[in-house]
This record gives C-alpha cells, structure tokens and sequence, in this order.
C-alpha cells in the first residue's frame, strides 16, 4: 500500500491486488525480459523480448481510491505503470464487505506436469446497495487487519458495513 499526498492535501491510495499472469507467468515474464535485455546486445530483435517479457512479468492489478473526490478505480497497470480503469464516484447507498478469496494458479511443464500454486486471502469489496460485488478494494492476509482496515475505509468513506 502506498499513500500518495500531495501539496493541495489530495489523498490518493493505491492497493495492490494481483499479478495479471500469476506467480509463474511473472517469473517466466521476468526471466524473458532480462534474456531480452542480454540479448539486445547482439541484435535489435531482442527486444522484442525486452517488450515482451516487461509486459507479462510486470503487469498487475490494483485499486486506487480518491478520498477528497470520493471516487475509486479498479486498474490494470500494464508494464506495471501504465494505468488502465475508470474512476467510479462512490454513492452513500453502497456498502463494504470482506470475503475470503480462494486462487489457484495453474501451469504446465512441457513434460505436461502440472504447478499448482493455491493463494488463499481477504479482500475487502465494495458493493452495490443490493449486496452485488462492484470491485475489489484492498486485499490481507490477516483477518484482524481486515476488520480493522475496512472500519477505517468505512469511516473515510462514509459507508455502511455488511
């Protein structure tokens, strides 16, 4: 989590979610990338790999919340800075909620065995005044820092708990 403040007193925060391709795809993308940067040095068409490899090890999700306009934005960062999403204001009728998320991250070796890599985690969402998830806001490992991060975005926020 990183919090952002500026000289006119906006405070902007952005959380973190997920890696767009995994755990391995991020590795994988990782390894391609500086492979292509080795390989740069001997022809142009490493990077091609540099791209490549820059795209799927350094794209992630993440949520940033505007607390002096009261809107927030569900995003993927593509090469890990370019932002994607669109700003939502955020209505007196929604509420937010914690649910325990459950990820596997499935990859096949080319001896077709398979890599299982299960995520459990708490993600505070925000919904609708009909209890439908909109998005997902921030996401813990802890259950104690769950309750007490989503009464402090509750409080900012004006929002009703469920």
């Amino acid at each position: 989590m990183s919090v952002y403040r500026l000289k006119t007193k906006i405070m902007i925060i952005n959380h973190r979610l997920d890696k767009s391709f995994g755990p391995v795809g991020s590795s994988a993308g990782i390894f391609v990338f500086i492979a292509g940067i080795i390989s740069t040095y001997f022809s142009f068409t490493g990077i091609v790999l540099v791209l490549l490899g820059a795209f799927v090890g350094f794209s992630s999700s993440s949520t940033a919340i505007d607390f002096d306009k009261r809107r927030i934005r569900f995003s993927n960062d593509i090469f890990g800075f370019v932002k994607t999403g669109k700003w939502i204001n955020i209505e007196p009728e929604m509420k937010l909620g914690i649910r325990h998320e459950d990820r596997v991250w499935r990859a096949y070796s080319r001896s077709n065995r398979i890599l299982d890599i299960a995520t459990d985690d708490l993600r505070i969402f925000i919904f609708t005044s009909e209890n439908k998830i909109i998005m997902p806001v921030m996401k813990t490992d802890s259950p104690e820092i769950a309750e007490a991060e989503l009464e402090k975005l509750g409080a900012e926020l004006g929002l009703s708990l469920i």
